[in-house]
């Protein structure tokens, strides 16, 4: 396996750039206005040229381990198959050796895919910790009602944790987990993953190495799509914010995340707006039904169940299909009639907003508006930043820098990203870079090998729990870390 394309970036200083004085001093009159104007173009030529390049992020270069890290995966949905996975690609940095999951197809799946001895399968994460320690670490990849009891008592039995975001549902929650990780002195590391995705990497170079000048404001957009928002804020596992998360700290706090870690400086006031518009019962069609199945008016539906939920569809993974694709067809139509994926997107008991605005304002009066939408057709974040001698416009999947004082402008292109392995896996890479450091940090004991610790995670959460007091109060609500 490669190594993977992130850590020399990390390590750029920031430069001390030259102030430009621009004079206002143009004559009033057209005909004197237009000789000024050809005479500044002669005279201080500013031609743009236009490039495309790869993201030339430098790859850590860890030493080999002498035995690799050992794990146990609480969770064994898609997040515990993404991370897991890390192992089955690199076997010498990572080996799984035990699965706590109450669905029993999944929990089968994960042990007859990581070779688990079935002494060391367990249904719940509470039996996990009813034998004697017998791994490195833990992978929390459970519910987030499950993070917190699970993390505390990981921690106090002297494991090493990846935790999925959210870290847990309350911010003294989060505030608890981050004393014991320091009381046990073990390394607790937030699943933030695009904070390793070479594209936020090289975003952040950029800004670090004064590619833009002084860094003046940023407008973040996430677009979940119309589909996703119905399949896990409607119907899905995180449909109702009380029994897990707000949406902006079940969905958006990766965005939040990404922002404060790119501005590099403490967010001081935030304040937010969004509410649930569309998916409630008095937007439900005439002539729908609870369940899409028997529904006469689904055929006419873009939410449709069935057709989102179809053979070989894209969301079928959290329906626990059977190895047998003549099957699906019949299983799928029972997961129709029974479980919250058949249901009416207008008549779940769902609470979570459909849009959400939020405007931050960081140290030294740096401002960022973030804007999460359910109502597209396409997903993948959109970034603009501004700076005073520059500016930045990407998606994730390329980025233009635009140099006010030369004119040039490049693109950055993670298509052309030489680790190609890496670019393949989720969030834009940030996936395996994320495991691939968490487990070196483990190796070396040393959790400055991650950016996503507990310590510099929690920020990120702070903020989210004050957008949404923000957001219910309308008010705005300072970021108080202390």
């Amino acid at each position: 396996m490669k190594h993977f394309t992130r850590r020399e970036a990390l390590k750029s200083v920031g430069l001390t750039l030259g102030s430009l004085a621009l004079g206002n001093n143009a004559p009033a009159n057209n005909a004197e206005n237009a000789d000024f104007l050809a005479s500044a173009n002669t005279e201080t030529p500013n031609v743009p040229t236009e490039t495309t390049v790869p993201l030339d992020v430098t790859p850590p270069q860890y030493p080999p381990l002498l035995n690799p890290v050992t794990a146990i995966t609480l969770g064994a949905g898609n997040r515990g198959n993404v991370y897991g996975g890390f192992s089955l690609a690199a076997a010498t940095e990572l080996d799984i050796v035990g699965v706590a999951e109450p669905i029993q197809i999944r929990n089968e799946r994960y042990a007859k895919k990581h070779n688990i001895d079935a002494r060391r399968c367990f249904k719940t994460w509470e039996d996990v910790f009813t034998v004697p320690k017998f791994a490195d670490a833990v992978l929390i990849t459970m519910p987030d009602n499950l993070h917190y009891k699970a993390c505390m008592k990981a921690l106090e039995m002297g494991y090493h944790v990846l935790l999925e975001k959210p870290i847990a549902q309350t911010e003294q929650e989060c505030r608890d987990i981050l004393a014991q990780s320091k009381r046990y002195n073990r390394i607790v590391a937030v699943c933030h993953v695009l904070r390793y995705a070479p594209y936020f990497i090289k975003l952040k170079q950029m800004i670090n190495t004064g590619a833009v000048g002084q860094l003046i404001s940023i407008q973040h957009f996430e677009p979940i799509s119309h589909i996703h928002m119905a399949h896990s804020y409607v119907r899905g596992n995180w449909h109702n914010s009380k029994e897990t998360t707000p949406i902006i700290l079940a969905k958006s706090c990766h965005d939040l995340d990404i922002l404060r870690w790119i501005v590099g400086k403490p967010a001081r006031n935030i304040s937010a707006m969004g509410d649930l518009t569309w998916f409630t019962p008095k937007n439900a069609p005439q002539g729908s039904s609870e369940r899409c199945i028997t529904c006469k008016v689904e055929a006419d539906c873009p939410y449709s169940a069935l057709k989102i939920y179809k053979v070989g569809g894209r969301w079928n993974h959290v329906l626990d299909l059977p190895d047998d694709v003549s099957q699906h067809a019949e299983v799928l139509t029972a997961r129709m009639k029974t479980s919250n994926y058949g249901r009416c997107v207008y008549q779940m008991d769902n609470d979570q907003c459909d849009h959400y605005i939020t405007n931050i304002e960081f140290e030294d009066g740096v401002t960022a508006s973030f804007s999460m939408e359910a109502f597209t057709d396409y997903e993948g974040r959109r970034t603009r930043i501004m700076g005073s001698m520059g500016s930045i416009v990407g998606d994730m999947s390329s980025f233009t820098h635009t140099d006010f004082r030369t004119g040039k402008v490049t693109t950055f292109d993670a298509k052309l990203l030489a680790d190609a392995e890496f670019a393949a896996y989720g969030h834009g890479g940030g996936d395996f870079g994320l495991a691939q450091d968490w487990v070196h940090a483990i190796a070396a004991n040393n959790p400055k090998l991650l950016t996503s610790t507990i310590d510099a995670s929690i920020e990120s959460h702070i903020m989210g729990f004050a957008a949404e007091r923000s957001r219910l109060k309308k008010t705005v609500e300072p970021v108080k870390m202390t």
